[in-house]
């Protein structure tokens, strides 16, 4: 299964890929090599695998009041990614994935990107002889201010060599060009069940949209979380965070306001059933359930 109801918004998982992608101590490099042990039952064989990390590139689809919303839209094909050799220029059938799920690109109303780092706005575009074009032509693409003016090379000389080289000319640039974008700052609600929140740190425009329809609450985290090894140790950050202290601090929130209003968190990159409950555990939490999605 797929496809799980929350309140009156039906959530579909759609995969691009997932697989190992960095070693333990080069993705996390706080995180001691005893935690990984402690807990490797349970991350054994969807989140860690041979002393690799393994993660998934998905989009999260909503239908809510008769629109589609898509939240994160992965890495993208034939884009040059110098530093992932494994992302550069890939060649992968995301958009017959999102067809198997019923939607086509010109029936997406709204493209969330939760930040916009490299593998959350690839397939934000596609190449058309030649030129990058938005992918879902009807769309609007909500992007995090903070993030635009960040990752804009203009203001960050230092992308050159580094994993988001090329992402704001590829992916973003040109969907501003076309007049899709729309940016927010603070919070944005875009209708009666979901708003965007800011949550900074992973990096500066980073944020939650959060779910609240009938009983059912949900929060999409982005890359708040990349393993659920960061449930039981949140006070460790991946090495992609621009600002940890602020990282950790949006972690823990995240994980105690899911505590405490039951609410199932959809991580951007989990592997396995992709998504999860929680609950306090002493000062930290602890992991009680996972969704009902097919494993990865």
């Amino acid at each position: 299964m797929n496809e799980i109801k929350l309140g009156d918004v039906l959530v579909t998982r759609v995969e691009e890929m997932h697989g190992p992608i960095l070693p333990t101590e080069a993705f996390f490099p706080t995180i001691p090599g005893d935690a990984w042990q402690r807990h490797e039952s349970s991350l054994t064989p969807d989140h860690l695998g041979d002393g690799m990390v393994h993660v998934a590139m998905q989009t999260w689809v909503l239908r809510s009041e008769g629109r589609t919303i898509l939240v994160d839209t992965g890495v993208g094909n034939d884009k040059s990614r110098p530093a992932v050799e494994a992302w550069d220029h890939l060649d992968l059938d995301f958009l017959g994935n999102l067809a198997k799920a019923g939607i086509q690109p010109e029936d997406v109303d709204l493209v969330i990107n939760t930040h916009l780092h490299v593998d959350h706005v690839g397939w934000n575009t596609r190449l058309v002889d030649g030129e990058w074009v938005p992918t879902f032509p009807n769309a609007t693409y909500l992007m995090p201010q903070a993030d635009f003016l960040f990752w804009d090379p203009a203001n960050h000389p230092g992308l050159v060599g580094g994993v988001n080289e090329n992402v704001f000319d590829d992916s973003v640039a040109p969907v501003y060009a076309a007049g899709q974008v729309q940016l927010w700052e603070g919070t944005h609600d875009i209708d009666a069940n979901l708003r965007l929140e800011a949550a900074p740190g992973h990096t500066p425009g980073s944020s939650v949209l959060t779910l609240s329809s009938g009983t059912d609450r949900a929060l999409f985290a982005g890359d708040l979380i990349h393993t659920p090894l960061q449930v039981m140790e949140f006070g460790h950050n991946s090495c992609f965070c621009e600002d940890p202290a602020a990282a950790v601090a949006t972690r823990r929130a995240l994980l105690a306001r899911a505590a405490d209003h039951n609410a199932l968190v959809l991580p951007a990159h989990l592997s396995g059933s992709g998504a999860l409950e929680v609950a306090h555990r002493g000062d930290g939490f602890a992991i009680t359930r996972w969704a009902p999605f097919d494993r990865l």
